[in-house]
């Protein structure tokens, strides 16, 4: 039976802290990752987390989960997986004499692509509309996924053998894209000990449900945004369409997902307004992974958070009034 542990005079920040901890008690040292996982989980986005085996991605994604109470499912991407693995597919019942649809592991809560670019462009494509629509279409039905919706991918580096490059269209699809890197040596020591014996990971509990979720979710979204803010998401995401060095800029659909990620980071910082430094802090993660270099940037080697750094610090920083009437930039 389902139930709430929020309620409504309760402050959705000291759950997020909790959450953020307990995840925390499995990757050590990995806050910074984690904190932009709940950012998009509460933005209503995708997450990509892009880096080499063995770092512990799976494991991030198994711990945010295992801290939410909702439906949670593990599709492993192998080149071999096929559209209707994970859309669900069609089977006929001869005591109904009718096709019955039988659900794929992506109608769920929380979905875990794991080495999502091992698969094949065409299995690929079939997670393009459950991205960006929240909806699987089989046989010519069309269903909604459950609220909320969230898939968190696991890639490897592209030039590890057997991958895919992900295409443009379903990387714009993804909120963020984060990467772990390896921990230092007093973190990996602490590891060690934590997992001696005990995974540490088979005593987390969930501190929210799907149904609290949802309703941050929507908190997020009411969260101020002042058109000065908006003026400087813009006026950095067209710079990037106007970049020499850039052959494809960052979409629309990149500045509404920037600015759902300010709100998320204003929110999580108990605040109900964003700030220019919420723009700032999020920047990177949201744009970084959609910006396409052009071939003589990419023979350089110019790497693109550089570029995109450049144009971040080029921007004049806003300056608007807070709802409290202080002045702030």
């Amino acid at each position: 039976m389902s139930y709430s542990i929020l309620s409504n005079d309760e402050r959705p920040v000291e759950f997020i802290e909790q959450m953020i901890t307990r995840v925390e008690s499995v990757m050590i040292g990995k806050r910074d990752a984690i904190l932009k996982t709940f950012l998009a989980m509460l933005s209503g986005g995708h997450v990509l987390i892009e880096d080499v085996p063995g770092v512990g991605k799976t494991m991030l994604v198994r711990a945010v989960a295992q801290s939410i109470g909702c439906s949670f499912q593990r599709i492993q991407f192998t080149p071999d997986v096929l559209p209707s693995d994970i859309t669900g597919v069609s089977v006929y019942n001869p005591a109904t004499l009718q096709f019955e649809y039988r659900s794929g592991p992506l109608m769920a809560n929380l979905v875990l692509a794991d080495e999502i670019n091992r698969t094949s462009p065409r299995t690929q494509s079939a997670l393009l509309e459950a991205m960006e629509e929240r909806r699987v279409t089989v046989d010519g039905v069309t269903r909604r996924l459950p609220e909320p919706f969230i898939l968190l991918a696991t890639q490897n580096p592209l030039d590890f053998e057997g991958t895919y490059r992900l295409p443009e269209a379903q990387l714009d699809r993804f909120l963020l894209r984060i990467k772990l890197g390896f921990p230092d040596p007093m973190q990996e020591v602490e590891l060690l000990n934590r997992m001696q014996q005990l995974h540490p990971i088979d005593s987390l509990r969930p501190i929210v449900m799907a149904e609290d979720i949802v309703r941050m979710q929507r908190e997020v979204r009411a969260v101020h945004v002042d058109e000065a803010i908006k003026h400087y998401m813009v006026l950095i995401a067209q710079s990037t369409r106007a970049h020499a060095d850039i052959a494809l800029g960052v979409s629309p659909r990149a500045s509404l997902a920037w600015m759902r990620a300010a709100q998320a980071h204003a929110y999580m910082h108990g605040r109900a307004y964003v700030v220019p430094d919420d723009a700032k802090e999020t920047a990177m993660a949201v744009l970084a992974h959609r910006l396409v270099l052009s071939p003589q940037a990419r023979m350089m080697g110019v790497p693109g958070e550089e570029l995109l750094a450049h144009l971040i610090g080029q921007a004049p920083v806003p300056m608007f009034r807070s709802e409290s009437g202080a002045r702030r930039g």
